[in-house]
Order: C-alpha cells, then structure tokens, then sequence
C-alpha cells in the first residue's frame, strides 16, 4: 500500500528511486511491483522515466498513524499562517475528507492534536509576514504551463507590468517567491508574490520550450550573492 501511495503521489518513479525510499532491495521493489500487477493493479512502465499507476486507480482509503495525523495537525496552522486564503480553504476541506474515513479514536486524536496546536506571532514581526496572494492561480498555470502576466512593484517602489513563464513556487525570507522565466527581462526572475499588485491568468502556452527545473534554479541562488532578484 506504501508503494501505490507514493506512486499516485508521483507522476513516475523508478525502481531505484522505490527502493531508496522505502530502504529496500531494487529486488523486492521488482517483487512488489509483480504482486501488485497481479491483484489487479494498473502500473505500468515508460522508459527513462519509470513507473506509475493508471490515471483513475485510487487505493482505497486507509487509516492514519498517530504520527501521520500528528503532522498533518502541526502543518495546518503553519498553512493557514504562510498561505493564502484560497489555499487554507483548500487545505481545511481536504482534511475534512479524511477526517470523514477514520475511525472515530482517530478522528478524536486528530481533533484532540488539533486543538493543542496553533501558531503565535507577536504583533511587532506581523509587519515581516506580508500577506500572499494568487498561489492557487500561481499553482495551476505552473501546472497547465501557461503564461501569466503581472503588475509588480520592486524594492524601490517601482512598477513594470510582466509576461512571464512560472516554473515554481518557494518560500525563503519569510515570504513566497514566484519563480519565473520574464520575456521582457529574457531570464529567470524571482517575485515576492505579496509585491505582486495585479496578475491576470492567460491561454497563452508557455514559448520557451527548455525550463530548467526549479531545484536548479535554487541551487544557482545559492551561488549569487544575496540580493533581490528582479
């Protein structure tokens, strides 16, 4: 069941990657895989990419350990304080649904876990922790690969409207950081999401056909000295 989990939570993955981590053998990995393709499983394999399950398979629900609904309880009010409002939404429905598949000593942990858990912020750092906006419609072009084009003020006050390809989304500085290919800059640009002022979802398909991958990108920062990339 670990190994169909972790399969629906990745587009693919290979053996090596399966075994490392759930520490076992590439082998048993090979065994696993047969057994579950016997019972009626629907994964498949695509060269140089690896394994996956078929598009509509969902395993049916299963119960939570004490220390799955423990993190799943420190997370949501880290969510609720750090994300927008659309995605807090999200997040409280989601844990709703799984509330509705647990038993009811679990749901009563969870809930009990819950309720001793919660995040403080003294008013004097509110002003560090700007509020975000548009991660959801963020999330989904990244998702669809579509342009969005944004009003955006820089450090200095100053306003530039953009057309920009987003390959991901981080957070670092107490803030969320659009991560993005800008056509009128013709280079990777990182924007505070709470600096963006406007931003309008397109069709347009992504142009640039090459993205690097946002690790990539992150790992190029590393290397440049600290400043705002604008």
């Amino acid at each position: 069941m670990g190994i169909i989990t972790h399969l629906q939570s990745k587009k693919y993955r290979s053996a090596e990657q399966l075994a490392t981590h759930f520490g076992i053998s590439v082998r048993t990995v090979f065994r696993d895989l047969r057994a579950m393709q016997e019972i009626g499983v629907p994964i498949s394999f695509e060269s140089g990419k690896g394994y996956c399950i078929a598009g509509g398979y969902f395993l049916p629900p299963v119960s939570l350990t004490l220390e799955e609904a423990n993190a799943l309880a420190l997370a949501e009010p880290l969510v609720l304080r750090f994300a927008d409002k659309e995605i807090a939404a999200h997040v409280g429905t989601a844990l709703a649904k799984i509330k509705m598949v647990l038993g009811a000593s679990q749901r009563e942990n969870l809930e009990q876990i819950q309720s001793k858990t919660a995040h403080y912020i003294p008013e004097i750092y509110e002003h560090m922790l700007p509020d975000n906006n548009y991660l959801t419609v963020i999330q989904n072009a990244i998702v669809h690969k579509t342009v969005l084009v944004l009003e955006y003020e820089n450090l200095h006050g100053e306003y530039s409207l953009r057309e920009v390809e987003p390959i991901g989304l981080t957070f670092y500085s107490l803030n969320w950081h659009l991560i993005a290919w800008c056509h009128s800059r013709r280079d990777y640009r990182d924007f505070r999401t709470s600096r963006i002022q406007n931003l309008q979802t397109t069709i347009k398909p992504f142009r640039k056909t090459d993205h690097i991958e946002l690790n990539e990108y992150l790992q190029q920062m590393e290397l440049k000295p600290q400043q705002e990339f604008l």
